[in-house]
């Protein structure tokens, strides 16, 4: 099963048909395919149960896709290696300085000689889509990753109209007076670990292991500085950093919760897949649940 790791949250804006017949049809159409001789990477869906035919696995109204990447890799030093070398050879033998365009076509040919040789980097990367409330979580830890995923997603259904889930009242100010008013809610717990900004961006605290409640950290903050990450363990389910943007990164399920589903057989993968499906959905839902109320709710947008 895939345990997300992060969580970067996304609001549709309006509500999709997510009929399966027709996801699947459309994912079918942005299907991963590995990478041929000549092509340098490939991008699309593949099916998230081992072994199943559908790119879509849904347990009730939620979701479960995975996109998967494959680069070649060629080394930049090996490349500029060999393409030295044809263009010494040519301009000896021509006794001639080669113009920019016929040092692009011979790097362009070493890349296609070299490419058929070149290992393979697989990514895959999973989409929850959770119907019901209209949100979607990638587990990705940039915003790229993340876009790059959500632009398949969107060019697979033909229109995704997403915005990053922001919350009514601005994360790093709430984190801030947690720690100032010593007014954590019940449900969380600090971890000791923090990343402080200045207003201006222009100085930075990491700290590791070090009490929030010290005089040096709430010295930092009454001078100015506010909170824009902070680990966090919520209700003893699982442990996470949660950043000023909202993000959630380093998701680390308990045990107690991972092992849930130990009382069904390794032999019934698919039945242990939906049923972690549905448990990591689940604590996943009521955390982004707790946060956004209070955080004062979802942001109006104009």
């Amino acid at each position: 099963m895939y345990w997300f790791k992060n969580a970067m949250i996304y609001k549709l804006t309006k509500e999709l048909d997510w009929s399966e017949d027709k996801l699947q049809q459309n994912l079918a159409q942005c299907a991963y395919h590995p990478c041929g001789q000549s092509d340098m990477s490939k991008f699309g869906w593949t099916t998230p149960l081992r072994g199943a035919e559908l790119f879509c696995f849904s347990v009730g109204k939620q979701i479960l896709l995975v996109a998967h990447k494959e680069e070649k890799i060629i080394p930049a030093h090996v490349i500029k290696r060999e393409l030295d070398n044809r263009i010494n050879e040519l301009e000896e033998k021509e006794n001639r300085k080669l113009k920019k365009t016929e040092k692009q076509a011979l790097k362009d040919d070493v890349v296609s000689v070299l490419l058929p040789r070149a290992f393979s980097k697989n990514q895959q990367t999973a989409i929850w889509i959770d119907t019901e409330k209209n949100l979607i979580y990638v587990d990705a830890a940039s915003s790229k990753r993340a876009e790059d995923v959500l632009a398949l997603l969107r060019k697979s259904l033909g229109s995704l109209p997403v915005v990053p889930l922001a919350f009514a009242n601005e994360p790093s100010m709430v984190m801030t007076d947690w720690i100032i008013k010593n007014d954590m809610p019940q449900w969380l717990v600090p971890l000791e670990e923090a990343e402080l900004k200045a207003a201006d961006d222009r100085g930075i605290i990491r700290c590791k292991n070090q009490a929030l409640d010290s005089e040096e950290m709430i010295s930092h903050l009454q001078a100015g500085k506010f909170v824009t990450k902070l680990a966090l363990e919520w209700e003893e389910h699982l442990t996470f950093v949660l950043n000023d943007d909202g993000t959630l990164k380093r998701l680390k399920f308990a045990d107690m919760i991972r092992e849930k589903n130990d009382d069904i057989l390794k032999e019934d993968f698919a039945q242990r897949f939906d049923a972690d499906f549905i448990l990591m959905t689940g604590e996943l839902a009521k955390l982004t649940e707790n946060l956004i109320e209070h955080f004062g709710g979802e942001k109006n947008r104009l």
